[in-house]
């Protein structure tokens, strides 16, 4: 006998009254939490419960009575549908009260650390248009909104070129206008997706991993060069070559245009080789005369301006004279790296990557940064107490990790460098500050700036000065 999947409940005239961490929105029924999406506080609403635990709830909203004076009209036509772009109905300001909260609260209450009075976090000058690089994904069964469905639509055409829906991976929204990036990427994926409706070229199948098109990545840098790299399934010399000469005519602006037939099971081309179809193999980007080489596969933070305001600060808080040993940790392609050369003594680069150092050493040298040394691996391994022991104790350590935060053996050779000054930069200020707790029985947190990256959206990054305790 079957058993019966018990009903959850439908709260009504429920009233949001916070925004939580993650970017949910919070309403308490009978003390306790119910996080939701897609409202503000002040918002009244209906939540249908989709998930009951112990300690919380979680729902979706039905049904809005009252909206919240704080709330703002949705710019983007696809808002609430892709998944990007939460925040547009926030206005700017609240965003970036509640990401200075955010960062104040995980350094507090996981961190347990003491901390400074936090400097005001430093908002985005660009609230749109602000990304220099955005990924498309093919699909030839694309997502139908819940309007759709219920009015019966039905579509000739079931090809999409958009996004994924988050949490299901064979789900594709079709995007018509993207906010995110300057507007000639929309012009060039309409484009792609014009010509191969018309040309009958197919979409990809990304369950039953069938088609011709799979994915195309675009990049906008600050000095106006643009790369395209258009990822194919399969390889059809004469389609492609058809594809590919269609798109370099209409986009003669295009600096790179690059191919990958893609046959993985996954769409990452980390490991797969890309091709030159017209141009360079790269475009550069510029940061305060400084230029740097980005390859298809090359990491550069994807807020251009703030990127520059971010490195601006790590320099500020290593407060270097020229006379220091600087370790650059996750250095990536080597942009912290080179910004700060010119006032130390020489800096080291580690970093995961080998093809990110290849792009570290090469941008040194294009820059005339004959004091910078980089190295391959995995960190933990590169950056020992013996690579210590050849290379110098570091008067500062910079450090840049990926949103896991550091390894508990990388913080233990930090400990041993006992550098002067540690600069920790961090896209995710939880795991930054369970880091930090473990710095702090020889560190002193002595600066907090706060940097919004990506606006409408509940992501933060975080600088944090620490000073060793003497």
């Amino acid at each position: 006998m079957s058993r019966k999947r018990k009903q959850l409940p439908l709260i009504e005239n429920i009233e949001i009254i916070d925004i939580a961490n993650e970017g949910k929105a919070i309403a308490k029924h009978n003390e306790m939490v119910v996080f939701t999406q897609y409202v503000v506080p002040g918002d009244v609403v209906d939540i249908q419960i989709t998930r009951k635990k112990n300690s919380y709830m979680e729902g979706k909203v039905v049904k809005i009575h009252k909206l919240s004076e704080k709330r703002e009209e949705p710019f983007c036509e696809h808002y609430g549908i892709c998944g990007g772009c939460k925040w547009q109905i926030l206005p700017y300001e609240e965003q970036i009260r509640h990401k200075q909260r955010q960062v104040f609260n995980n350094l507090t209450r996981i961190g347990k650390v003491e901390l400074p009075e936090m400097l005001p976090i430093l908002g985005s000058k660009k609230t749109k248009y602000y990304r220099n690089k955005l990924e498309f994904t093919f699909s030839n069964k694309k997502w139908l909104t819940t309007e759709q469905v219920q009015a019966g639509v039905q579509f000739d055409n079931m090809n999409a070129l958009g996004f994924h829906i988050p949490g299901m991976f064979d789900k594709v929204l079709d995007i018509n206008l993207c906010h995110l990036q300057e507007n000639v990427s929309n012009e060039i994926r309409l484009f792609i997706k014009d010509y191969a409706n018309k040309n009958g070229l197919e979409f990809f199948d990304i369950r039953n991993k069938e088609g011709f098109l799979r994915n195309i990545i675009i990049r906008t840098a600050s000095t106006g060069e643009i790369m395209l790299t258009v990822v194919f399934y399969k390889e059809d010399k004469e389609r492609r070559e058809a594809l590919l000469s269609a798109i370099a005519e209409k986009f003669p602006q295009i600096t790179s245009l690059i191919y990958v037939i893609n046959e993985k099971c996954n769409d990452t081309i980390t490991d797969q080789e890309t091709l030159v179809f017209k141009g360079r193999d790269h475009i550069f980007e510029e940061m305060e005369g400084l230029k740097f080489k980005i390859g298809p596969k090359s990491f550069y933070q994807t807020n251009s301006e703030q990127a520059y305001e971010l490195y601006s600060i790590t320099r500020d808080f290593a407060g270097l004279t020229g006379n220091e040993l600087v370790y650059d940790l996750y250095t990536g392609t080597g942009t912290i790296a080179c910004f700060v050369a010119k006032k130390a003594k020489q800096v080291i680069g580690i970093e995961y990557v080998p093809e990110a150092i290849e792009d570290a050493k090469v941008n040194a040298k294009n820059n005339g940064l004959d004091n910078t040394l980089f190295y391959a691996g995995d960190m933990k391994n590169i950056l020992t107490q013996e690579f210590i022991n050849q290379h110098g104790k570091p008067d500062v350590i910079i450090t840049d990790p990926p949103r896991d935060g550091m390894h508990t053996d990388v913080i233990d050779t930090i400990l041993f460098a006992a550098p002067r000054k540690i600069v920790y930069v961090s896209c995710n200020p939880a795991t930054q500050a369970r880091d930090l707790n473990l710095l702090d029985s020889k560190y002193k947190v002595t600066a907090v700036q706060p940097v919004d990256m990506f606006p409408h959206t509940h992501h933060v990054e975080n600088v944090v000065m620490l000073e060793r305790r003497d």
